[in-house]
């Protein structure tokens, strides 16, 4: 596989935090009155607004709003548990020595994806799109179209690395290569993706031309 550029997605693909989003989603359906499965099988992947949204129809923007503050505070300060998962630190400095451009591309906003990279220790990107940033989040296209504008590339020159069904559903629209990585084996759209990977070690990069020639395990 070839491409110019990276869009990683933050959460599942380069750190590790379910633990940590899993706690504070459990803290939000048990004040909703939420069934604890229902909420975990939708959140994935999304903006927390959108989930909030979701299970919060029909109440007032104010009051999903102040949920949403709380949810950030809980979720930007509890980090216990949050590391890079395998191969993500390697892969990242390997694109920062061969000079390959890469992005974050996060459902999350910026105190939550800023605090989660500072704990898993993994390099800082020069382009990082948070929530903040698009008005349409995962699975609509935006954010990544947005990476890839940043990165100063096409969506088609670009590879969507990713392992939320949401997310990778995302990187397909924007027209980019897609491959899913640590993606739970009935995830739909694994049917869709140009590779599917177990672990961030099985991919190797190597680079030439502004082409980066991706081999994999």
């Amino acid at each position: 596989m070839n491409c110019k550029g990276f869009l990683f997605d933050l959460d599942g693909t380069l750190v590790s935090s379910l633990p940590v989003v899993e706690r504070a989603w459990l803290g939000v359906a048990e004040r909703l009155n939420v069934a604890p499965q229902e909420m975990l099988d939708f959140i994935h992947g999304k903006q927390a607004i959108t989930s909030l949204r979701h299970f919060m129809a029909g109440q007032s923007e104010e009051a999903i709003k102040k949920e949403f503050d709380r949810l950030e505070q809980i979720e930007a300060t509890d980090t216990e548990g949050v590391e890079a998962l395998p191969g993500a630190i390697e892969l990242l400095n390997r694109l920062n020595e061969l000079k390959v451009p890469w992005a974050i591309v996060t459902s999350g906003t910026i105190p939550i994806a800023h605090a989660r990279s500072k704990a898993a220790g993994i390099p800082f990107p020069e382009v990082f799109v948070t929530a903040e940033l698009v008005a349409r989040g995962k699975p609509e296209p935006d954010a990544y179209l947005l990476g890839a504008e940043r990165l100063g590339l096409a969506p088609s020159d670009c590879v969507v690395v990713e392992d939320a069904a949401a997310g990778l559903a995302s990187g397909l629209a924007a027209g980019c290569q897609v491959i899913a990585v640590n993606a739970p084996a009935n995830t739909p759209e694994l049917s869709r993706v140009d590779k599917s990977l177990k672990t961030l070690q099985q991919l190797h990069v190597s680079y030439a031309d502004n082409i980066a020639r991706i081999q994999f395990d």
